[in-house]
């Protein structure tokens, strides 16, 4: 079974769906079994170097005030906090540009599924649990690093433009298909499943396209 989940990595619910997602994987293994490959999406492919206020980004993107941002955040550390992943709390304050994470992911890739995954759940971590700025390359190269891959290698990337125009082409083919909101999670390139959904609803979709397979 082929996997591709179509995220970003400031993107809450995307973290929380990828730890439903992984939990359903080990639910339904080793019967099912599956390749996971991350493709990248930019909820703000705009931000500035600077980013933005998180409160003040949210409050302008969705029209929301700063108590139902707050409210919607322990809900969603809530969330993650069931699936065993930490939003830290009060670590994120700003919202970045994460061109840069996506082109160190697609290098990632290129080494196989263990390590894009190792380094995805590293970016993660580094921007929800920890508080660090995934436009940072020091960050970036650190996150790869904590994913065993080799610093110096991703150093070199990151101060270069390599892999741009294949995260650009990935990011437009996506589109295409009409995907503008994530995660989502597309299944042999036909099944695709929105949102960060509860495990059960993973494990349940899952079953019922290995069993029409």
């Amino acid at each position: 079974m082929k996997i591709d989940f179509v995220s970003d990595v400031s993107c809450p619910w995307c973290a929380i769906g990828l730890a439903a997602l992984e939990q359903a994987l080990a639910r339904v293994g080793p019967e099912i079994t599956a390749t996971l490959h991350f493709q990248p999406f930019e909820l703000n492919p705009q931000m500035g170097a600077e980013g933005q206020d998180i409160t003040e980004h949210l409050g302008q993107k969705y029209g929301i005030d700063a108590a139902q941002i707050a409210a919607n955040s322990e809900a969603i550390r809530q969330r993650g906090a069931a699936l065993g992943f930490e939003f830290g709390i009060g670590k994120r304050s700003r919202i970045y540009n994460t061109f840069d994470a996506h082109r160190l992911l697609h290098w990632a890739g290129l080494q196989g599924e263990g390590p894009q995954r190792a380094l995805k759940q590293a970016l993660l971590k580094a921007y929800f649990t920890d508080g660090r700025d995934p436009s940072d390359l020091a960050v970036l190269q650190a996150a790869a690093q904590a994913a065993g891959l080799d610093g110096q290698a991703a150093h070199e990337v990151l101060a270069s433009d390599q892999f741009s125009a294949e995260v650009r082409e990935a990011e437009g083919f996506y589109q295409q298909q009409g995907i503008h909101a994530v995660p989502a999670v597309i299944i042999n390139d036909r099944h695709l499943i929105s949102g960060g959904q509860p495990v059960e609803v993973f494990e349940q979709a899952l079953r019922q396209i290995a069993a029409q397979a």
